[in-house]
């Protein structure tokens, strides 16, 4: 019989595996260029007849491939997030996207924690940039995770990654991504309605989107930083 410290190594060697596989399949079928700008626009018609058609099929096709792509860190939710758009409408659209990018977002972290958490701890404490950004998140993590999902300064996937090295809870990990994702996905979503005056994903965040962004970001921290202002004071 193993005992547990085998099944947690077995446990991680299976996990890091699966996620070599996938990658690999999703590069090798090209996945890359079907999750492209390009693709869901010439293919939009097609797409919007079969949903009319198997509505509740590709509801859920829809959400799994989102959670799926997120969980193993694959390039494509900004693409997705506008397919859902053109195929469920505004608000569904956006319901189902945020509902899948948090379940692939905390699947990403259990996983980053439970397979590198060790050795990535272990690395990052000997970089002065990193021990401020994981001090971050034992400080006041709920408040600092929600300002990184709602500005976007860094990668989706390295913001499900980076908590997994930190003594942030899964719960509290949730919660945060659930509400922090809200407004960027409805910002996708809603554009993917207009998506023949898309020419580049890129357009999506403009100038004012991102300074809307960051104000409701600092709305957030603000209180925060005050509070431990305040308390640094009295001290």
């Amino acid at each position: 019989m193993l005992d547990e410290q085998q099944k947690r190594f077995y446990g991680r060697i299976g996990l890091i595996l699966l996620f070599v596989a996938v990658l690999a399949a999703f590069f090798a079928v090209r996945g890359n260029q079907w999750l492209s700008l390009d693709v869901i626009k010439e293919n939009r018609d097609r797409l919007m007849d079969f949903t009319e058609h198997h509505y509740i099929l590709m509801l859920f096709a829809s959400a799994l491939l989102y959670i799926a792509t997120t969980a193993f860190s694959i390039p494509g939710g900004g693409i997705l997030s506008l397919a859902m758009g053109v195929l469920f409408g505004r608000w569904l659209g956006t319901l189902v996207t945020v509902i899948a990018s948090t379940l692939g977002a905390l699947l990403a972290f259990l996983a980053a924690r439970f397979v590198f958490a060790d050795f990535a701890h272990a690395k990052l404490s000997q970089s002065p940039v990193a021990v401020r950004i994981v001090e971050g998140f034992e400080g006041d993590a709920f408040r600092y995770l929600l300002f990184l999902r709602l500005v976007p300064l860094f990668p989706f996937w390295l913001v499900n990654l980076a908590p997994a090295v930190t003594n942030i809870s899964a719960r509290t990990f949730f919660l945060a991504t659930l509400i922090g994702v809200i407004p960027g996905s409805f910002v996708y979503v809603n554009l993917g309605q207009a998506l023949g005056e898309i020419s580049d994903i890129k357009d999506i965040w403009s100038p004012e989107v991102i300074f809307g962004l960051m104000l409701l970001g600092l709305l957030i921290v603000l209180p925060a930083v005050s509070r431990k202002n305040h308390g640094g004071a009295r001290g």
